[in-house]
């Protein structure tokens, strides 16, 4: 083997553009492949309104368990998750405060503090899990971290009960009075991973920007580079400009279906008209952005909370939110179970993709944390307990996958959040209102 040595933290340049480069045989020339020590990464998902329990919590208990219609969606990848039950965020209660609780299951999804009921400016709850990842860790990687979303929000006006909005469209929270802002136009998402950093201040700069692809900007530079390069990592060069050439494309197709049969909405430039296709290209995005080592952190929100969006792909023409206070009437607690499968789909779809990147001997499921869930179970109740969590990934071989775990009831869920920071290299003692670690997952 060459003792040529490619760093980590490689760079293709040009025209203004930077694109991270996945792993390569290059990069680690001295050790097998096996031996190569690949970075964890860590997302968390967040989907509203929560869920019809008895049709997402599994059958049975350790690893002789049985999915549940809703995560059914989920069997091809039984092996590489776990289903976590019996987890709570007592936050999110009242504790005094009266209604509020959709603001309330967002804004302590990932903090597990008590916001400061206000619709005012002095908004306040605590600092997210994935901050306190990106504060530690955070400049090993070109971005510290990246907050994601499907739907638009505001940080000012009362959303839910005289709690601020910003309580309702925010999970990431940098300090306890700073939510961290998400982007949902996937155009843009592109351009931070791969831009030089410069804002684009004029959408008419952006477009001309876009007239030409990523790759053919970077096109000098790749060329030099394979080159010097093994017939292997020539294959896997080849591989991922394919999925970024792709990609591209997808933004580009949605782009003009946005704007041209759709024109009766009021969309953001290159928001995709259909929910799926939006869902799935930010999915793609964070695939990249991890394969790329662009980011080791990322939330996704897949709606506000509280959300009132229709799910008329699944037949569901009632609002999610209004749904949701079901009464226990059978017809309508069918629609939402509808729409926990339809978000579930889309959450297969993106395990799927990390699984298909391979890297050395694993992939890169095997080297991500991935959690989704929501920060309400049964939503009729608001009730803020047992809520629905699955765990995928096996966090660089840390985690055993394929279990239902079912903790004490009233477990924090910042426990599990002491026990991925661990794994983050981003140790702290405590998180909101965790009470320890939760070691059921530990390999």
């Amino acid at each position: 083997m060459s003792k040529w040595n490619l760093p980590r933290r490689t760079f293709l340049r040009g025209a203004g553009v930077a694109m991270g480069l996945p792993l390569l045989q290059a990069m680690t020339p001295t050790v097998r492949a096996a031996e190569v020590s690949h970075p964890n990464r860590m997302a968390f998902i967040f989907f509203p309104n929560g869920a019809i329990m008895p049709s997402w919590t599994p059958q049975g208990e350790g690893r002789d368990y049985q999915l549940s219609e809703t995560l059914s969606a989920l069997q091809d990848f039984k092996n590489d998750m776990n289903v976590i039950t019996g987890l709570a965020q007592d936050m999110g209660r009242a504790h005094g405060d009266g209604a509020g609780d959709h603001a309330r299951c967002a804004s302590t999804y990932l903090t597990g503090a008590h916001p400061v009921k206000t619709s005012g400016e002095n908004i306040k709850v605590g600092m997210s899990v994935d901050q306190v990842a990106a504060e530690e860790i955070g400049e090993r990687t070109k971005l510290p971290s990246m907050e994601l979303g499907i739907e638009r929000g505001r940080n000012a006006g009362n959303c839910d009960s005289g709690y601020s909005c910003a309580y309702s469209t925010n999970v990431s929270w940098k300090t306890a009075t700073t939510p961290m802002a998400k982007e949902v136009n996937p155009r843009l998402v592109f351009e931070r991973l791969f831009g030089n950093g410069e804002p684009a201040s004029e959408a008419t700069k952006r477009r001309q920007f876009y007239r030409k692809s990523i790759l053919d900007m970077l096109a000098t530079d790749a060329a030099r580079l394979k080159k010097q390069l093994g017939k292997t990592d020539q294959r896997k060069m080849d591989e991922y400009f394919t999925s970024v050439r792709e990609l591209e494309q997808r933004i580009e197709r949605n782009e003009k279906l946005a704007t041209t049969e759709r024109p009766e909405l009021d969309l953001p430039r290159s928001a995709p008209a259909e929910l799926a296709d939006h869902i799935r290209l930010m999915y793609d995005l964070q695939v990249l952005a991890f394969q790329t080592d662009t980011t080791r952190i990322s939330t996704f929100m897949l709606g506000n909370a509280g959300s009132n969006r229709a799910y008329k792909m699944v037949n569901v023409s009632e609002g999610h939110h209004q749904l949701s206070h079901h009464r226990n009437k059978e017809d309508m607690m069918t629609k939402i179970q509808r729409i926990d499968r339809f978000l579930a789909d889309q959450f297969a779809y993106f395990l799927q993709k990390l699984r298909d990147v391979r890297e050395g001997e694993g992939t890169l499921l095997d080297h991500c944390m991935v959690m989704y869930g929501s920060g309400l179970s049964d939503a009729n109740r608001h009730a803020h307990d047992n809520l629905p969590i699955v765990l995928a990934g096996r966090g660089c071989g840390t985690i055993t996958p394929g279990q239902h775990v079912v903790m004490s009831s009233e477990t924090p869920l910042n426990n599990l959040f002491l026990s991925l920071l661990d794994r983050m290299d981003a140790k702290v003692d405590k998180l909101g209102d965790s009470s320890g670690r939760l070691t059921a997952l530990d390999a």
